[in-house]
């Protein structure tokens, strides 16, 4: 097997460009593929790795969120591959009417909050490493996975609002 390196983390150039790091793909069955879901309101992330990418593992995943968090509603934010919406999805999904997908539309990454998370997650399991096999990927991710949620906050999409400015000094000028 043929160890795996990851390009690093992404900065920012002398002239103030963001710096774009080639994505690295293989070939082969040493392929490992990492899951994510972010709950939002406190900022908790569930992950797995699996070595395919395909409505089996997907389905495998969708039991994990759901194991979870064990009531009320969940609303799957997913963009559209075809392990997502497969027969066999939605016929899992229809045994666990408490998860409901939600499809961005193609090409918006942006509006899914995970892709924020993704991003940081990248940075602390993946960037500037080097894996000889999927089981270092693993262990990466739930490491990463684990330090995460030890310091997770609420979600919030958008900038905050800029704080108001309080004036020191009130001039008038009398003609």
């Amino acid at each position: 097997m043929i160890p795996r390196t990851f390009p690093p983390a992404p900065g920012w150039s002398p002239d103030g460009q963001r710096i774009k790091a080639e994505v690295d793909y293989g070939r082969g069955p040493e392929k490992t593929w990492v899951y994510g879901a972010l709950r939002v309101r406190d900022g908790q992330e569930v992950t797995i790795a699996a070595s395919s990418r395909n409505s089996v593992f997907y389905q495998q995943f969708l039991q994990k969120i759901e194991a979870a968090d064990p009531v009320g509603d969940i609303y799957v934010v997913t963009d559209n591959p075809s392990s997502h919406n497969s027969l066999s999805t939605r016929t899992w999904l229809e045994d666990h009417p408490r998860i409901r997908h939600v499809f961005i539309p193609v090409g918006a990454c942006w509006l899914n909050l995970q892709e924020g998370w993704w991003r940081i997650f990248r940075k602390a399991a993946l960037a500037g490493q080097s894996f000889a096999g999927p089981a270092e990927i693993e262990h990466a991710t739930r490491q990463a996975t684990s330090q995460l949620n030890a310091r997770a906050r609420p979600w919030i999409w958008g900038r905050p609002a800029p704080p108001t400015r309080r004036l020191r000094r009130r001039y008038v000028y009398i003609l």
